[in-house]
């Protein structure tokens, strides 16, 4: 966990109380499409694994080797950095492009990101390989990209909030004991030092993956959150609730390896925090699960992170990519795996997640469930959210490319109905929502709407057990979606 210093304060600092048991519950669900029967589900499992590092044992000369190797990427760079500029859309249907940059503006990109992946090896203090490939590095808390931005030079990460969100009475333990969940990279309890958090390392591969490395961890310019709109092939099954103030929200959701078609399309399911006119002014912070072949190379469900205020135009980005995110917990890898997932009517592992606003210092913090803190957006970021959100979301989106001139077989949730319920349909439960006296109340009000059933779909309910709910998902391409 960091030192979280109040540096507005000058003041000390205090030990985070963050939780390190999980309660993993392994009873069948007496009635497989009843929500009620979340004693079927598993939280918190880890994954035993193994891994091997070996040695290539044919070596360059180191002269060639030095000047050689660094200019490889940059080389390969200057190849396709003309097709990049083209697509410079920033992935998810690249085909759609709204900017073009210029093969010099994508290699100082290019620079820009191998210097601060360089910076981070040498700031790194420990590094960990990860069964699934990944290297994760253990970073001093005031080193890590955030304190990049010119506003936060030279300062450390805050307190944790004196007060976090009322929640609601009855809430059982078993749900918020399952708010830390395994990723591969802790396995075993692997731990970043207290003092440093874990970042996952950025390649040259990760970013020449990227249709632009002017957008690299961004989201598609013109992702829309509007829901009388599909936008850009983004298509959505989502709850969302409006015409109020909302200070954050909370949802426990499944975690499923959700079949992607193609690196140009991804497969999320997320909270997102929104305010703004819908405009260009529109401010977000979202964070869940997503499969991004182009954003991680891989077809792994990753937990993430994402903020924007500018209607995903020029602010804003992935997970630690940029200056805005501040982390704060050493146990936790933004953009590492969530192992293990859901199993179709096997066992169901989920997550619980809340965004709230600080009353008293303004900043936006992400929490695991009632558990550990994970870190925090300064306020200072946004516009419309340095005082409340007007809208907050919940669900499911895909990027459409229409490949072959047909809809994409590109799964969200499960890749099934919601029809098909509990241990084979995708869910959020206890959906729940933050008011304007720091009180977690029921999201009673939630509006489904699914931008194409056929393809994708919703149905949500209500039960004493898992309180304002929803199942949704879908296969994609079937014969209700050409």
């Amino acid at each position: 966990m960091c030192e979280q210093t109040d540096s507005s304060r000058g003041g000390g600092s205090r030990r985070s109380g963050i939780q390190t048991t999980r309660r993993a519950t392994t009873a069948a669900a007496t009635t497989p499409r009843s929500p009620a029967c979340s004693k079927g589900i598993i939280r918190g499992r880890s994954m035993a694994a193994s891994t091997s590092c070996s040695r290539g044992k044919i070596k360059a000369p180191p002269i060639i080797a030095s000047l050689v190797v660094p200019l490889l990427p940059l080389l390969l760079l200057a190849l396709v950095a003309p097709c990049s500029a083209a697509a410079a859309h920033g992935g998810g249907g690249g085909k759609n492009a709204t900017a073009f940059f210029s093969a010099g503006e994508e290699r100082e990109a290019y620079r820009r990101i191998m210097a601060r992946m360089a910076r981070m090896d040498k700031d790194s203090n420990r590094t960990i390989q990860s069964p699934d490939g990944d290297v994760i590095h253990c970073v001093p808390c005031h080193l890590q990209p955030a304190f990049d931005h010119p506003r936060l030079r030279g300062q450390r990460p805050e307190e944790e909030p004196a007060e976090r969100p009322r929640m609601l009475a009855g809430a059982s333990d078993e749900e918020e004991e399952g708010a830390v969940f395994a990723q591969a990279w802790s396995d075993g309890g692997r731990a970043c030092p207290e003092g440093t958090v874990p970042i996952r390392r950025t390649t040259a591969r990760d970013v020449l993956r990227s249709s632009s490395a002017r957008r690299f961890g961004m989201k598609p310019r013109g992702s829309n959150v509007r829901r009388d709109s599909t936008s850009n092939g983004h298509e959505h099954a989502v709850g969302y609730v409006t015409g109020d103030q909302f200070y954050g929200a909370k949802a426990s959701l499944n975690v499923w390896s959700a079949k992607v078609a193609s690196a140009a399309e991804f497969s999320l399911s997320q909270i997102w925090v929104i305010s703004g006119s819908f405009g260009n002014d529109l401010n977000t912070i979202e964070a869940g699960w997503q499969v991004s072949p182009e954003l991680y190379g891989d077809n792994s469900p990753r937990f993430f992170t994402y903020w924007t205020t500018d209607a995903y135009q020029e602010t804003g980005c992935y997970n630690l990519h940029c200056s805005g995110f501040i982390q704060t917990n050493n146990r936790i890898a933004i953009g590492a795996a969530i192992s293990p997932t859901s199993v179709y009517n096997g066992r169901q592992f989920d997550i619980s997640l809340l965004i709230w606003k600080d009353p008293h210092r303004g900043n936006w913090w992400l929490q695991l469930g009632s558990g550990p803190l994970v870190g925090y957006w300064p306020s200072f970021l946004f516009t419309h959210l340095g005082g409340h959100a007007n809208m907050v979301q919940f669900g499911g989106e895909v990027v459409n490319s229409r490949p072959s001139g047909s809809h994409t077989p590109t799964q969200m949730g499960s890749g099934h109905f919601p029809r098909e319920g509990f241990n084979r349909a995708a869910y959020f439960r206890n959906v729940q929502v933050v008011d304007g006296d720091n009180s977690l109340v029921p999201a009673a009000a939630l509006r489904l709407v699914a931008d194409h059933p056929g393809c994708y779909d919703i149905k949500g309910g209500y039960n004493r057990a898992w309180g304002n709910y929803f199942y949704y998902g879908g296969p994609g391409r079937n014969v209700h979606c050409p």
